[in-house]
C-alpha cells in the first residue's frame, strides 16, 4: 500500500521518468521527451509528414514500385515474352531472326531490368521502412501520453470520491 501512495503523489513529469527508465534513452532526449508529453499535443501524420519531403527520386522509386508490384505489370511482361519468343521462333524464320533460340538477347534485356528495378524497389522499401519507424516512434508517444491522461483522470477521480464521501459524512452528521 505504501508503494501505490507514494505513486499517487507523483507528478506526471515522474510518471513518464518512471516509465522512460524501461527503455534507454540519451537524457537530452528524454528532457526532449517528458516536454513533448506534458506540454504539448504529440500526433503527427507521418504520411503527410515525409510526402513533403519527398524528392524527384524517391517519387520515381515508389511509382517504379508501385507499377512493378502489379498484376497488370506482371501480365504484360509476359505477354512481351511470349511475343519475342513467337517472334523470333515461328515469325521470322531462315535467318530473319533478331534473337534466335537460346534468346540471348532477351536475357540481357531482362537482366538490365532486373539490375535496375531491384535497386529502385530497394530504396522504396527502405524509405517505407523509415515511416514505419516514424509511426512507431508516434504511437509510442501517443500511448505514454494516453496512460499519462488516464492516470491524471484517475486521481482525480479518486479525488471526486474522497470530497463526495467527505461531503456525505458532513450531511449524515449534521441530519443527526
Amino acid at each position: 500500500m505504501k508503494q501505490s501512495n507514494d505513486i499517487k503523489k507523483l507528478t506526471k513529469k515522474d510518471i513518464v521518468t518512471m516509465l522512460l527508465r524501461n527503455k534507454e534513452l540519451a537524457e537530452k532526449d528524454e528532457e526532449e521527451l517528458l516536454d513533448l508529453l506534458v506540454d504539448q499535443p504529440i500526433a503527427i501524420d507521418v504520411d503527410k509528414l515525409e510526402d513533403t519531403n519527398l524528392s524527384f527520386g524517391d517519387r520515381v522509386a515508389d511509382k517504379v514500385s508501385e507499377v512493378a508490384g502489379s498484376w497488370t505489370f506482371i501480365i504484360l511482361f509476359v505477354g512481351f515474352l511470349l511475343f519475342w519468343i513467337i517472334l523470333n521462333t515461328i515469325i521470322l524464320t531462315s535467318g530473319k531472326e533478331i534473337d534466335p533460340y537460346p534468346f540471348i538477347l532477351l536475357n540481357l534485356v531482362l537482366s538490365c531490368i532486373a539490375a535496375i528495378q531491384a535497386p529502385i524497389i530497394m530504396m522504396s522499401q527502405n524509405r517505407q521502412a523509415h515511416k514505419d519507424s516514424l509511426r512507431n516512434q508516434n504511437d509510442y508517444r501517443i500511448d505514454l501520453k494516453s496512460e499519462l491522461i488516464l492516470e491524471e483522470l484517475h486521481d482525480k477521480m479518486d479525488e471526486i470520491l474522497e470530497n463526495q464521501e467527505k461531503i456525505m459524512d458532513y450531511i449524515n452528521k449534521n441530519n443527526r
